[in-house]
Formats: C-alpha cells, sequence, structure tokens
C-alpha cells in the first residue's frame, strides 16, 4: 500500500558522518532536511568499537555513541528521519522522484547522496561484527581507524591489490609483524606498490592460500587464522592478534546507476571544487563518492560542502559543476570563463556590469552579473 507523497527542499539518502553532517548544516540554515537512513543507520561507525582519531574527543568515543551524537544533533536543529531506503529513482527533472522500500514517495528539490561505501568482507567464520564474529575485536578492514590498538602485535592483512599493500605498508609502523595472504601466487597490485611492500623488512608473504575462519574469542580477541593452501590442500592455523581484510569496497550506489556519472567501481565522480554532481542539483559526499581517504572526518567535511551547495543552489546562486560551467536553479550556465551567461530559453548574455565587458568597451544592456565562486576566505 502506497503511503504519503513527501515534498522537501532537500533530501540526504544516507546516516553516516556525512549524511547526518550535511543534515545539520542544511537544517540551521531552515532547510528542513529530510535523512532516509538506509539499511543501515548510522553508517559503518556503527559496527566499529573505539574511535581515537576523531577530533573533539580526547579520550576517544565508542562508534555507535559517536553516531548517535550526530543524529541527536541533526533532530536539535529540526531534521527529519525516515528509516527505510531508497529503491528507485528519477532524476530527470526537479523535483527528483524517489521512491522507498516501505512505499513512501518522495519528491526532492536538491538531493544530497551520502550513502557511503561498505568494505568486501569473505564471508568466514569470525569474521562478522561482535558479538557474532569478532569485528572490532581483532578483525577490521581500516588500518587507518584501527591500526593504533595492535602496537607491537604480530597482524595478517587478507588481499593482494593495491589496497592490501596500502594497509600492509602503514601497519608496520605499529604491528610486530605484518603478514600478507594472498590466494594468487602474485600480485595485483600496481608495480610501486609491489615494490614498496616487498623491500619492507617487516612484511612477509603466503602464497596460494584462503583464509577459511578467523579464530579467537570475545574474551582474548583474535589469537590466529584458519589458512587453506589452495594448490596443496593443505590445511593450517597461524598465529595472529589481528586480521584486516583489504579486498576493496563497494559504494553503496547502485539505485543511482544511469543517473549519475561514476567511476568503473561505481563511485560518484564530484566536480571538485564542489561536491555538484552531472545533475544540477543533486549532491554527492562522504564514501559514495571518496574511494581515497573513507574517513569520518572527511567525510563529514564534504557533507558540509554539499548541504551548502545544496543551500546556494536553492538561492539561485551558481554551483560550480565538474565542467567548469557553474549553474543556477533557474538554469542559468555561467561559462567556465565567467564572460557569458547562457539562459534557460538559450539566450547568450554578457556576464559583464552594465556599460562594460571587462576591457572598457560597452556591454549588453541585458547582462547577468556572476562572480566566480570564491574558494578563498576574507583577510
Amino acid at each position: 500500500m502506497a503511503k504519503e507523497t513527501l515534498h522537501r527542499e532537500v533530501v540526504i539518502v544516507g546516516s553516516g558522518p556525512a549524511g547526518l553532517t550535511a543534515a545539520i548544516y542544511a537544517a540551521r540554515a531552515e532547510l528542513h532536511p529530510l535523512v532516509i537512513h538506509g539499511p543501515q543507520p548510522g553508517g559503518q561507525l556503527t559496527i566499529t568499537t573505539e574511535v581515537e582519531n576523531y577530533p573533539g574527543f580526547a579520550e576517544g568515543i565508542q562508534g555507535p555513541e559517536l553516531m548517535q551524537q550526530f543524529e541527536e544533533q541533526a533532530r536539535r536543529f529540526g531534521t527529519e528521519f525516515l528509516i527505510t531506503f531508497v529503491n528507485k529513482v528519477d532524476l530527470s527533472a526537479r523535483p527528483f522522484m524517489l521512491w522507498t522500500e516501505d512505499g513512501h514517495e518522495i519528491k526532492a528539490e536538491t538531493l544530497i547522496v551520502a550513502s557511503g561505501a561498505s568494505a568486501k568482507w569473505l564471508g568466514i567464520p569470525g569474521e562478522a561484527p561482535a558479538p557474532q564474529g569478532l569485528g572490532g575485536l581483532g578483525v577490521s578492514a581500516c588500518a587507518t581507524c584501527d591500526g593504533f590498538f595492535f602496537k607491537g602485535k604480530p597482524i595478517v592483512v587478507v588481499g593482494g591489490g593495491d589496497t592490501a599493500m596500502e594497509e600492509a605498508t602503514f601497519l608496520t609502523r605499529y604491528a610486530s609483524r605484518v603478514t600478507v595472504v594472498h590466494r594468487r601466487d602474485s600480485l595485483r597490485a600496481s608495480k610501486i606498490m609491489q615494490d614498496k611492500a616487498f623491500k619492507n623488512p617487516k612484511i612477509d608473504f603466503v602464497w596460494d592460500t584462503d583464509v577459511r575462519e578467523v579464530a579467537g574469542s570475545p574474551e582474548t580477541g583474535v589469537t590466529g587464522v584458519k589458512l587453506y593452501n589452495n594448490k596443496t590442500g593443505e590445511e593450517s592455523e597461524f598465529p595472529c592478534e589481528g586480521v584486516f581484510i583489504a579486498i576493496g569496497h563497494k559504494p553503496n550506489t547502485d539505485v543511482f546507476k544511469g543517473w549519475l556519472d561514476m567511476d568503473d567501481v561505481g563511485y560518484i565522480k564530484t566536480a571538485g571544487v564542489s561536491m555538484a554532481t552531472n545533475i544540477p542539483g543533486v549532491f554527492a559526499c562522504g564514501d559514495a563518492q571518496d574511494s581515497f581517504y573513507r574517513q569520518a572526518v572527511t567525510a563529514a567535511g564534504t557533507g558540509c560542502m554539499a548541504a551548502i551547495d545544496a543551500e546556494r543552489f536553492l538561492d539561485s546562486l551558481p554551483v560550480p559543476m565538474a565542467s567548469g560551467e557553474e549553474v543556477t536553479i533557474e538554469g542559468e550556465v555561467v561559462s567556465a570563463d565567467r564572460e557569458q551567461v547562457t539562459m534557460p530559453d538559450g539566450e547568450v548574455v554578457s556576464n559583464h556590469p552594465e556599460g562594460s565587458n571587462g576591457d572598457g568597451k560597452h556591454a549588453d544592456d541585458n547582462a547577468v552579473v556572476y562572480a566566480r565562486h570564491s574558494t578563498e576566505l576574507p583577510s
């Protein structure tokens, strides 16, 4: 049975650090945002334990508690929430249309995609988040987040691509030993990343081997992994105190395919100077568009940017696009060189003040003036 149709100025898909930061900024600007939680309310931080690298928490904070504070702050300013997820969109015209699994139809004047990315897992016993497994108790998919907790401990990294080599190299700062377990007899990583790993005296390799199980208990944490050599059939146990799964991430952007420009993996392409996508009025932030940093603090920063971009767009101010052009909500397009403006009806007019076109000559009386979108702070 269809539910009510909702019409909002700002709709945010996702409720991790990016989505909730966007909600805080949009709500304080009195744009009355609607956040669609998605299948994992709070994002990946809700399945982590101690977070020690988010600014403002000198003693660290539990991931779920941090995200609860994010949500409470967003609610304080009037953010509305729906606990469901989007299964269909139509971004062909504004207002954009979204349909949810539970039957809501949502109209959005602007849309912020903050649906995040999920780490790829092996699907083996012991890998799941605690209490079902040892996730957060020695099993991780983020060396930058959790490497600090493994000082002086032996660690296993699973994978053979650039992600695995980067994680393994980073973890040598803390671990007593890093052992890379790979199912093939050679790495898929780029040559430069392979060379760095091979030359590091703290990194060992186990080839042609699958990790079949993570051993340990909630009391002891990880104590080792069970290995299977896929060439010889030999099974063995390998002692370690941490396991990092580094086989890549998958952005949660499938529902937007065919609408938004993405890379080969599915990360949404944004303008760089703004969080604009290829569709004016649609913005992306957080891990849905960031394949490199993947940190809570960088996600929050891009969430702030996306909300400010949406606010500018709704205020009829031009927003930078990937092409270098800037677009307004009315459909005016400022050229990349800022010399002219193409109006919604196709008329091209000067972008210089009346009486001047920048070289002392008389300008078109119909000139519209849009200054370059500033990225500089006032002195």
